[in-house]
């Protein structure tokens, strides 16, 4: 089996070569756009189950809103449609019709229609739009709604998983009585995200707030998780926005409040996309391959026999698939890869590159002696497990456990060497430019300040971080100026 590009060589080579190699996802024919494979698509299954139980443990249900959202709602709100203007797919037409050779079809320019239809690149306008036939007073509040999607938002450099024109999220969608029901409720999201990703996807992030320039387009706060991947840069996980009244009196959704006064109501909107499946790659893989985490590994363990005649296959294979029952049946997810046209170390290999947190193998010297051969994909170490702790459902957990954990630990600890403090411009950008990850310094709190070093080193504030960011005397890193905050900055993707 051909090697992966080194992420030491190419990082960029690395991923995207590991994406299709690992059947996770490819380009489709149409520009921008991808095919997630049954493999990715699994990962984003358990991603999907895991969130939408959250979701609904905190009183939000799921509906689903149109796909096509008329133009002219997006011009309802200023500030949003700036924000998503240069990203749009726009329909014109309805119809195709033939081409006079017959040998092709055209767009009819009969079937233009009256008001062209915008893509949904995000469902705020379509949904209070909706919201305002629903809300007549107080009691018709709190409106809890999470929708499972797809989005279009037009990317000309699509990476896979990254960024691409079309990909898949939910998108929550609430309103709410009061100013402060609101806030808690972004808040309280922010952190179903946050304990998601580092309990589930082993990722540790940093949460905070968005400055004015990297907020979401028509909200009035954007909270945010942000990961640091391998090579340096960060990714900005899942977001939380705190709306206002911007959309409510966009569409004029107003109530009858508890004095039988009239007034907005107040809006959040929040989501996460498949981009998740690419921080988990760029986190947690190495030259190998993928390591993927056992709560959201589509396989938590794979089974390998290992013979050489016909005897011991049929031992062998045997006594595998009593092993892969009584796994399945502790509710371990398990493959048996009998597959004989490939060797025992191809195998190997294969489940490496896929990410397989447990590989167990059997040969016939491991029957004799009533054990089996255990791989740690985490730490990429082999050891013995004996017949009684195979078949011990506290034993196979705890690895699985442990093996989570490991991966968790090792992200952080990454995170944290990656993660400077400095104090002098120049130190700035000599470790974006040579190293990057995390610098975390004193920032003036102007958009002046802000744009020129993003022109200088391509470095964004990430985040102004909820705990930690008072500036305590420092000096801005750029203008030194007293510094208003202390924040985070990175390269981003």
């Amino acid at each position: 089996m051909e090697k992966l590009p080194k992420r030491s060589e190419s990082f960029a080579d690395w991923y995207h070569e590991l994406v299709v190699r690992a059947d996770l996802a490819e380009h489709a024919p149409v520009r921008g756009c991808m095919i997630i494979k049954p493999y990715g698509y699994a990962i984003w299954e358990k991603m999907q189950r895991i969130l939408d139980q959250k979701f609904k443990e905190t009183g939000h249900v799921n509906a689903y809103f149109p796909l096509f959202i008329p133009q002219s709602f997006l011009s309802r709100e200023a500030q949003h449609v700036e924000g998503f203007a240069k990203e749009c797919a726009v329909v014109t037409h309805h119809r195709l019709r033939a081409t006079l050779d017959g040998k092709s079809v055209e767009v009819d320019p009969e079937a233009r229609l009256q008001e062209p239809l915008i893509v949904r690149p995000t469902s705020e306008t379509i949904i209070w739009s909706t919201y305002k036939n629903w809300i007549r007073s107080y009691r018709d509040l709190p409106i809890l709604i999470n929708q499972w999607a797809n989005v279009v938002r037009w990317e000309l450099r699509p990476r896979l998983f990254l960024r691409t024109a079309e990909f898949l999220w939910q998108e929550g969608h609430t309103a709410h009585e009061t100013k402060e029901e609101a806030l808690k409720e972004a808040r309280q999201m922010l952190e179903i995200y946050a304990q998601f990703a580092e309990e589930y996807m082993a990722v540790p992030v940093i949460k905070g707030v968005k400055t004015p320039s990297e907020r979401f387009a028509g909200a009035e706060e954007t909270f945010t998780i942000e990961a640091l991947m391998q090579d340096g840069k960060a990714l900005q996980m899942g977001t939380s926005h705190f709306l206002g009244q911007n959309f409510a009196k966009a569409f004029d959704v107003t109530f009858l409040n508890r004095n039988n006064e009239r007034e907005y109501v107040w809006a959040t909107s929040w989501g996460v996309s498949t981009r998740l499946i690419g921080a988990l790659i760029m986190v947690h893989g190495d030259d190998q391959g993928l390591r993927l985490p056992p709560a959201l590994a589509p396989i938590q363990i794979v089974l390998i026999p290992i013979y050489k005649t016909e005897e011991e296959r049929n031992n062998v294979l045997e006594t595998l698939h009593r092993y892969k029952k009584l796994l399945q049946s502790m509710g371990f997810s398990v493959y048996l890869d009998d597959d004989e046209r490939r060797r025992p170390g191809w195998k190997f290999a294969q489940w490496e590159l896929k990410g397989v947190p447990l590989r167990i193998a059997l040969g016939p010297k491991d029957l004799a002696n009533e054990q089996v051969e255990g791989f740690r994909r985490d730490t990429n170490t082999k050891f013995i497990i004996a017949k009684n702790q195979l078949q011990d459902k506290n034993y196979i957990t705890e690895l699985l456990s442990d093996i989570q954990k490991t991966l968790f630990q090792q992200a952080r600890e990454r995170m944290q060497a990656m993660t400077h403090e400095v104090e002098d411009y120049e130190a700035f950008k000599a470790i974006i430019e040579e190293q990057g990850g995390f610098i975390y310094a004193g920032w003036d709190g102007s958009a002046e300040t802000e744009s020129i070093i993003k022109e200088e080193t391509k470095a964004t504030i990430r985040c102004i971080p909820f705990e930690g960011s008072e500036a305590n005397g420092l000096r801005c890193i750029r203008s030194g100026k007293p510094a208003r905050y202390k924040v985070y900055f990175a390269k981003a993707y």
